[in-house]
């Protein structure tokens, strides 16, 4: 078993590994067998903590629609459910999802309570750990876009509605806490406040992209989790494939951006390239390799509460959970710090 920090989730009652099992791949990538050995392995090595979507799996189709969840329902069913931590999401608007419930028009209550039944049956259990928001119904920069326009502005469901909705399904015993994801500071501070002024459930953790290529969440997300007491749970880590240095060495490498190459919008900036050959050469430097270099420098962050990693194969994950546990010098800490401002967040 690995030696494996344990942190409280924001104000929540849980407290989660360092380490969190991501399953986009699941049902695409992954098949269940597959799946499955890599949900054994964890397990086995200190992960108990499962992150999902009714989305997933990754890249989204009808066809796969609910797949991942229901790879981890099936798996679920064999183990003592009190031991594992579920956390899965509810897909909102404004994305071409029309198999979705029919293309969801909102976040409202009776969409919200559609998606978590669906989830639930697909999970075959009555209860998840940690229920989010998978991105914000409002118009804000996500995936790849870096700045707010007010141009796109449009109608939604207002943050209390959303709020009050999710407050049911705590009541019922259907949800144990609520969290966000690809939030903004706005969007926290708007959920704490109405919490607050209401009598109605915190957040307790937001979902963010989170990586060498792009520290964003430093500017002002990471005083605004702190002094609000939410959870960071750090998505993408090695930047879709790009920090484990496969594509400096063969751009044409296997892997999700080479299958589905609407995936590199985000890292197709100018100073990616260069921002990722001067961590690999600080990486072999130290004697590391770029995994190891991207993942130790998550782990290291005072204010992640659980990385979340995912792989495509089994031998992949075991390779994974070593890397994440690199430790991190204050004098490498440092080093990758002159090459962040040189190269400030190239893939926000």
């Amino acid at each position: 078993m690995l030696e494996l920090r344990h942190k409280p989730l924001g104000r929540s009652s849980l407290t989660v590994p360092e380490i969190c099992l991501g399953t986009m791949t699941f049902g695409e990538q992954t098949a269940e067998a597959d799946a499955h050995a890599q949900l054994d392995y964890a397990l086995a090595h200190g992960v108990n903590f499962f992150d999902t979507a009714e989305m997933y799996a990754v890249p989204t189709r009808q066809e796969t629609y609910g797949a991942s969840e229901s790879m981890l329902g099936r798996w679920l069913r064999r183990q003592q459910r009190e031991q594992i931590l579920i956390a899965t999401k509810v897909a909102g608007p404004a994305r071409n999802l029309h198999w979705i419930r029919n293309g969801p028009p909102a976040m409202d209550r009776g969409n919200i309570r559609a998606a978590l039944e669906g989830s639930l049956q697909r999970l075959q259990t009555d209860y998840v750990d940690l229920y989010q928001l998978h991105w914000p119904e409002r118009n804000q920069p996500m995936f790849g876009q870096w700045e707010y326009d007010p141009e796109k502005e449009r109608a939604g469901t207002p943050i209390r509605e959303q709020l009050e909705a999710l407050a049911e399904l705590v009541r019922e015993g259907k949800i144990r806490h609520i969290g966000v994801s690809n939030e903004h500071p706005w969007g926290i501070m708007q959920f704490m406040r109405l919490a607050d002024e209401l009598g109605l459930p915190h957040i307790v953790s937001t979902q963010n992209a989170y990586n060498l290529l792009n520290r964003s969440f430093e500017t002002s997300l990471s005083e605004v989790c702190h002094r609000e007491n939410v959870g960071l749970l750090a998505y993408s880590p090695l930047a879709f494939g790009h920090l484990s240095g496969k594509y400096l060495s063969n751009p044409n490498a296997a892997g999700r951006l080479t299958q589905w190459p609407s995936f590199g919008a985000r890292y197709a900036k100018p100073n990616v390239a260069p921002a990722l050959t001067a961590y690999a050469e600080l990486a072999r430097q130290n004697g590391l390799t770029l995994t190891q270099l991207a993942l130790g420098f998550v782990r290291s962050r005072w204010f992640v509460s659980s990385t979340i990693i995912g792989a495509s194969s089994f031998t992949q994950l075991q390779e994974t959970l070593a890397a994440m546990l690199t430790p991190m010098s204050a004098e490498l800490q440092n080093a990758i710090n002159t090459i962040h401002l040189q190269f400030p967040n190239p893939a926000p």
